[in-house]
């Protein structure tokens, strides 16, 4: 599995740089840095002080959007970046923003370049930032690029929000419908068992059933609980492997009804990462190597990949989209617009604004479709129960009518 190192080398004219790279082990990193025309002189495992962990996980992109907003606003304003970094350390409110932005601006002080210090910070600020402001300081447009990654961030905040509250409807409902069926099974049908057992006859067949798995879950509960569990650790097990992340990689693409929202989701992703990453001056091979770092789906993750290594031979970028066969036409047909008006840049923001679009109108759609289906899985799990305890019930009283 690969692991981020820290480094230090020496570039062709003879400056030291500082930064993180992902791999397998320290041999491997040498390999890549000379492969960059870099000679390492120090490669060892980021501490969690290096990393500027405090307290939490990653910075969320929200968090970020705002932080790149005003960092821009702030050079706008002709302020140095030190003291923006000085200022950002008071205003951000997330608590591990707070703390590398007043770590950055020391590193800055004694010399470091605001993306090298920046990359000593990767659990909180992404691996496309840091390219982003290393060109930005390159070409002397450093507010330009922090604009550009606030809408990167917002929109992608945005997209992420939509998702979310598509999820959010059904997960309730299968809850409660959950909750329903436990109570009628642990509470209504027990109730209802004596007078069962006082009739005498032999039950109906879904009577039985339900009944026996109300006696299952009052009596081996603790049974069902470990098994539920054993599944779920089951699951993430498997899905920490790469063949686990293959499989539900390829399952979130197929399944019903959400698989096209996540596809258009990829779509809207990868191509705004592209846009921003491009229109920056970043080279496209580089831009698809960090894009497919943003990709939580690892089929599409190293579908990216493949691709860089297709347009590190010539080949055009639209081909090898259209060859893994996970993108839909009208992306790849985009890109390749692009391509022959030279314009790859604008059309993939155009393609992002579509795509984002249609996410948006897709969340609508699921959530439409959504209602009517669980009240039918509802009524579908209710009822037969209800039916269970009612047919016995019908039959007492029609006998107790009869005689």
């Amino acid at each position: 599995m690969a692991t981020t190192f820290n480094y230090t080398a020496i570039t062709a004219d003879g400056k030291e740089k500082k930064g993180t790279l992902e791999a397998n082990d320290e041999d491997a990193v040498r390999s890549a840095l000379k492969a960059q025309g870099l000679i390492a002189t120090s490669i060892t495992l980021p501490s969690a002080l290096d990393k500027g962990i405090s307290f939490g996980g990653k910075v969320k992109a929200a968090d970020l959007s705002l932080f790149c907003k005003q960092f821009s606003s702030i050079l706008h304003a002709g302020v140095t970046v030190i003291q923006a970094m000085d200022m950002m350390k008071d205003q951000a409110s997330n608590k591990n923003l707070q703390e590398a932005c007043k770590n950055c601006k020391i590193l800055v002080e004694k010399g470091e370049s605001l993306a090298s210090a920046m990359a000593q910070y990767p659990n909180v600020f992404p691996d496309m930032l840091i390219h982003m402001v290393e060109a930005g300081e390159a070409s002397g447009s450093l507010e330009t690029c922090f604009e550009r990654m606030a809408t990167q961030f917002e929109k992608s905040a945005k997209i992420n929000s939509m998702i979310k509250q598509a999820m959010v409807y059904p997960i309730v409902l299968l809850i409660v419908v959950i909750g329903v069926v436990i109570v009628m099974m642990v509470k209504v049908v027990p109730s209802f068992q004596e007078t069962f057992d006082g009739v005498g006859a032999q039950l109906p067949l879904i009577t039985r059933i339900v009944v026996s798995i109300s006696h299952s879950l009052m009596h081996s509960w603790w049974i069902i609980l470990l098994v539920i569990a054993g599944i779920v650790f089951g699951i993430k097990t498997f899905k920490q492997t790469d063949k686990g992340a293959d499989f539900f990689g390829r399952l979130e693409l197929h399944l019903p009804i959400f698989g096209t929202l996540f596809t258009k989701q990829a779509c809207a992703n990868l191509a705004r990462t592209l846009g921003t990453l491009t229109a920056s001056g970043i080279p496209l091979v580089n831009a698809i190597d960090l894009a497919s770092k943003v990709m939580s789906n690892r089929v599409i993750r190293v579908a990216i990949k493949e691709t860089k290594e297709d347009v590190e031979r010539g080949v055009p970028l639209s081909q090898p989209l259209e060859a893994c066969g996970l993108f839909p036409p009208l992306f790849y047909q985009m890109v390749h617009i692009g391509e022959e008006t030279g314009n790859i840049e604008g059309m993939l923001d155009k393609c992002a604004d579509f795509y984002e679009e249609e996410v948006e109108n897709a969340t609508q759609t699921i959530s439409t479709i959504l209602e009517p289906l669980i009240i039918v899985l509802m009524a579908g799990v209710v009822v037969p129960i209800i039916a269970a305890v009612m047919m016995p019930m019908l039959s007492i009283y029609s006998i107790a009518e009869n005689s």
